[in-house]
């Protein structure tokens, strides 16, 4: 027993101390012979200016042939906004290709006065950015200016730039596309794609059009080096049809900036092309693909990590030590004092009994205010406590590969769906406890408030996002998915969990409750609900901050967030600190002779979420967005999080200040 336990706790220590990144793939190899082709996929183009991303072809890029064909997405993938299309570039596996003419496009107007920009300029502006995907791998994209090479592995690449010189908008209309390859073993004349990168160029191409303006590349055809859309009159070294392919160089930096060059601008007819460089990394293996992007290194040092952790153990540490000397020496005290002997002397005296023994008869008095209302809220906060920590553990164990794209989504909404059971079972328990009468009513509430509330938010952002054109807005046919789920599945496990939870007895209470109340006295100021909800959020928000805000980096900018074992244990630290905060003031507040302690531990440990709403503004400044639907979309979301934590968090402190209290007064005798 003592060798398995330590297997597991050696298992929990490597996953979280892991500095690389950890996950089961989720998805077999692909394996490639030379000259096979390689699917070049597009998805959404994302902008952290905007926050609502757009479709690849909602701009006059080029098409391929037939029109574009949509992967079969998941329920996640549409709700995480993506749409993942094919696209007219031609790969091959381990071939070399040399300025591909993709096709002409006429992108539109240019920026004059009186006259609207089009869309390729106004999607430049607003910093949209290209994200591609090769074998299920994203592109990582390489910034080249005069003095370094940065190559970026999230939030793809820009669609084109702004001059600082003239403020026009350029376009990227030709990129080097680099992918690394190593060679299957016991397989011969197989490959397989460890690396996709593209570097962006924006290269004024003096042409003569060959091909009509709108036609399609050929996915089929045979070499493409007999396709060709233009006549390049001032081609770059790469682009010379004159010089053999064995003599030709790739397209690069140098090129693009040599005397005589000028960048696209995004008007007009432009001609797209493209590089294709295959490059042999047999040190880099399928299986560690992933690892560059889930390190994180260019956006979240490890070290910060274990920093936020140390933070959060010293809070917990500290927090802990009051407990101990302050809760268990006070009532340590408290309990001698109340259970000793009284002598003949001192029952004559009738000393005065002060302290909470005195509201042994009300403590566990249902709250004055709306025992419905509570029992619903602490039953969808346990539901969302469950839904979120098995969705932490599965992570942090791998289950949720960032190789299949939506699988994160679907994980938290599957999880939520099933946890209706949950939901059901502990507001109906609560609710018996308080002698609540309405409990259909009281299911029927769980089963739909706080579904409820998300849906209305999320349809009405949607409508939103359907009126601009973003890839956010959710098709019909995924609603009608949505709410199938809501009504056939969690909403059955609520009525099945409550059923239950009403068939069981009342949460059985230590001492009986009088029938008039008593008289709470004055209390002090620093025991006001202002304070204690002040101070109770302030505490755990500090304990998880600095996660927060990686976890909003990968949110609201398209990083890669994958470190689970330390969220699981910012996690665990986070309800270890609601917990003891709340602790803590019930205590106080008992030895105060008040005793309306639910709503209060409800909202001690609950206003964590106050404090992570108020920190949405001031990360908002780091998305550099100006416009209303970012507002809405933004703060929209942002408030429905709160929300939901507060619920959860408000969970955990009515769950263990009834804990506290029943302990405590288990072990008072009464007359």
């Amino acid at each position: 027993m003592m060798r398995c336990y330590g297997v597991w706790l050696s298992a929990f220590f490597a996953l979280v101390s892991q500095t690389d990144a950890f996950y089961l793939p989720g998805v077999n190899p692909q394996s490639f012979s030379e000259g096979e082709p390689v699917k070049l996929k597009v998805n959404k183009m994302t902008s952290r200016k905007t926050l609502l991303p757009i479709d690849y072809y909602g701009l006059p890029f080029c098409q391929p042939a037939g029109g574009p064909k949509m992967d079969n997405e998941n329920l996640g993938e549409f709700l995480g906004g993506d749409r993942i299309e094919s696209s007219p570039y031609l790969l091959k596996m381990n071939t070399d290709m040399y300025c591909q003419q993709l096709c002409i496009s006429n992108l539109g107007n240019d920026e004059q006065r009186g006259i609207a920009p089009n869309k390729v300029i106004k999607a430049i502006r607003r910093e949209y950015h290209n994200n591609w995907i090769v074998d299920n791998l994203s592109a990582a994209s390489i910034v080249e200016d005069d003095e370094t090479i940065t190559t970026r592995y999230w939030q793809g690449f820009p669609v084109g730039f702004i001059s600082e010189d003239n403020r026009k908008a350029y376009v990227h209309n030709h990129v080097n596309i680099e992918l690394m390859y190593h060679p299957v073993e016991n397989e011969a004349n197989k490959f397989r794609v460890v690396r996709f990168t593209v570097e962006p160029f924006s290269i004024k191409h003096d042409f003569d059009s060959i091909k009509e303006v709108g036609d399609a590349a050929n996915q089929d055809g045979d070499s493409p080096e007999t396709e060709q859309w233009a006549t390049i009159n001032n081609p770059i070294q790469s682009c010379n049809k004159d010089v053999p392919l064995t003599q030709r160089e790739h397209t690069n930096y140098d090129m693009v900036i040599a005397d005589g060059r000028e960048p696209q601008e995004a008007s007009g007819r432009v001609l797209f092309t493209y590089d294709v460089k295959w490059i042999e990394n047999k040190d880099l293996k399928w299986a560690s693909r992933w690892d560059i992007y889930l390190s994180m290194d260019n956006a979240i040092p490890p070290r910060v990590h274990w920093l936020s952790i140390a933070n959060s153990l010293v809070i917990v540490c500290v927090l802990s030590a009051m407990i101990i000397t302050i809760l268990l020496k006070s009532l340590r005290q408290d309990l001698a004092r109340y259970n000793r002997v009284l002598t003949d002397e001192e029952k004559a005296d009738e000393l005065e009994e002060r302290g909470w023994k005195l509201v042994h008869a009300d403590v566990f008095r249902p709250p004055a205010f709306s025992p419905l209302l509570l029992s619903v809220a602490c039953g969808t906060g346990a539901q969302l406590l469950c839904m979120t920590f098995w969705t932490i553990v599965f992570s942090a164990f791998g289950f949720l590969s960032p190789a299949k794209r939506g699988a994160l989504l679907m994980a938290e909404l599957s999880f939520f769906v099933l946890m209706g059971a949950v939901a059901g079972y502990v507001a109906a328990r609560m609710y018996k406890t308080f002698k609540g009468k309405a409990w259909q009513y009281a299911t029927l509430c769980t089963a739909l408030g706080f579904p409820g509330l998300c849906f209305v938010m999320f349809f009405t952002l949607d409508l939103m996002a359907w009126g601009y054109e973003s890839t956010d807005a959710v098709p019909f046919t995924t609603i009608v998915v949505l709410l199938m789920m809501w009504f056939c599945i969690s909403t059955p496990l609520v009525f099945l969990g409550a059923y239950y939870g009403y068939k069981q007895d009342a949460i059985e209470i230590p001492v009986k409750t009088s029938s008039i109340p008593r008289q709470i006295p004055d209390q002090p100021w620093f025991m006001g609900a202002p304070f204690t909800l002040m101070i109770g959020g302030i505490l755990p928000f500090g304990a998880c901050f600095v996660e927060l805000y990686f976890i909003m980096a990968s949110v609201w900018m398209n990083y890669y967030y994958y470190v689970f074992g330390f969220l699981l244990l910012v996690f665990l630290i986070l309800i270890i600190t609601c917990a003891e905060i709340t602790l803590l003031f019930n205590y106080f507040q008992l030895c105060n002779e008040d005793y309306h302690w639910w709503w209060r531990s409800f909202g001690t440990s609950g206003s964590t979420a106050i404090y992570v709403f108020l920190y949405s503004f001031v990360y908002f400044q780091n998305l550099e967005a100006n416009s209303l639907p970012t507002y809405i979309l933004y703060f929209g979301y942002m408030g429905l999080a709160s929300i939901g934590l507060f619920l959860m968090t408000g969970f955990i402190g009515v769950a263990s200040s009834f804990w506290f209290n029943k302990v405590i007064f288990e072990s008072v005798k009464f007359d």
